[in-house]
């Protein structure tokens, strides 16, 4: 099978963890409990996938410079991308919806919120899989680890939003439109993410991994772990490492 193929499948494999988590989220009562231990979980996975997988790689491929210079550049772009969103209603993508103080506002509430929240679950989901197709660059095989990794934390991700879209009125199609194009979005991602990037230095690929790794982060701190922590508050660091030496247990097997 081609690696342009390979590297496709795999980033839908990923991706498809988001239509899983929607369907539980939209209509199922999921325990808000659940939600945010899964979603600490998730958190902890990406972590230690970032940790070793992506910003390790990117300093073992070109050194500390490229790794930091990267990361920095990655967290500054998904931070400003994810304020412009925010001012226009996706602050609140990822919650379930539970408390009316951050719960997503409805097209009524806030016009043009329905396409902020789908460019928000975008902004989210690009890096994650860009990085799966990068992986392939190393050696002809996808890192398992981030695919997993991947999986793992987009369940939770798609569960929370789902279930916050539903309680905000809008409707099933909506929510498995925005889901179902995000999944394949993954899919394109992965694919640009191994074709594009394979031509250059491993300098830039390294410097795109450690991009892709400080989106993830910034995007860990800003959305995932508020939501994890409303319920599970002090019991979220044990969740989290639990995800965190589940991911590196796998990158070590």
């Amino acid at each position: 099978m081609g690696e342009t193929v390979q590297a496709g499948l795999w980033g839908l494999v990923a991706g498809s963890a988001l239509l899983i988590g929607a369907g539980l989220g939209y209509f199922l009562r999921v325990p808000r409990l659940l939600i945010a231990s899964v979603m600490a979980f998730g958190a902890g996975v990406l972590l230690s996938a970032v940790s070793f997988e992506l910003v390790g790689e990117a300093y073992r491929q070109a050194g500390m410079l490229p790794a930091v210079v990267g990361t920095v550049v990655g967290a500054l772009a998904y931070t400003v991308g994810n304020i412009a969103l925010s001012r226009r209603g996706a602050r609140h993508r990822k919650r379930s919806g539970h408390m009316d103080e951050r719960r997503q506002p409805s097209e009524s509430q806030k016009a043009g919120s329905g396409l902020a929240l789908a460019l928000g679950a975008l902004l989210d989901g690009v890096p994650e899989s860009a990085v799966i197709g990068v992986s392939l660059l190393d050696g002809g095989a996808v890192s398992t680890v981030t695919v997993a990794a991947v999986f793992i934390s987009n369940v939770p991700e798609g569960l929370s939003s789902s279930a916050g879209m539903r309680n905000s009125g809008r409707s099933a199609g909506y929510v498995f439109g925005v889901w179902g194009a995000i999944a394949a979005a993954s899919t394109v991602s992965a694919v640009l993410g191994y074709t594009v990037v394979g031509g250059f230095p491993d300098s830039v690929v390294a410097a795109v991994t450690a991009v892709a790794a400080g989106a993830i982060l910034a995007m860990i701190a800003d959305t995932m772990i508020p939501e994890a922590f409303e319920d599970t508050h002090l019991a979220m660091g044990l969740i989290t490492v639990a995800g965190f030496l589940t991911s590196f247990a796998l990158s070590h097997a």
